[in-house]
């Protein structure tokens, strides 16, 4: 099943790595993903906070809307902005045309 708020794109020719990414699309971190396992990938999706959805279609609490839009002391680098304020804005649901 699909995580809530992770979009997959194949970029032929390119290392696959996971961007993260704040709530803003301001870039926090790239992970490689070369050396992982599929195994390993789910393992750090899910230790990153994202939410497993148990359908495609299927409805994502309230409480993961933003998910994982959030402070991660031990994923970000030194220089990575962090927002201080708690308030997630709402964005528009079309997504982002980067991602």
């Amino acid at each position: 099943p699909p995580s809530h708020n992770l979009e997959m794109r194949h970029l032929p020719g390119a290392a696959p790595e996971l961007v993260l990414l704040s709530y803003r699309y301001e870039e926090l971190q790239r992970i490689p993903l070369s050396d992982m396992t599929r195994e390993e990938i789910n393992q750090l999706v899910q230790e990153l906070g994202f939410y497993r959805k148990e359908t495609p279609d299927a409805p994502v609490p309230e409480e993961f809307q933003f998910a994982p839009a959030r402070h991660l002391p031990t994923l970000l680098s030194p220089q990575a902005p962090v927002a201080e304020d708690k308030t997630l804005p709402q964005h528009d649901k079309g997504g982002h045309p980067d991602l």
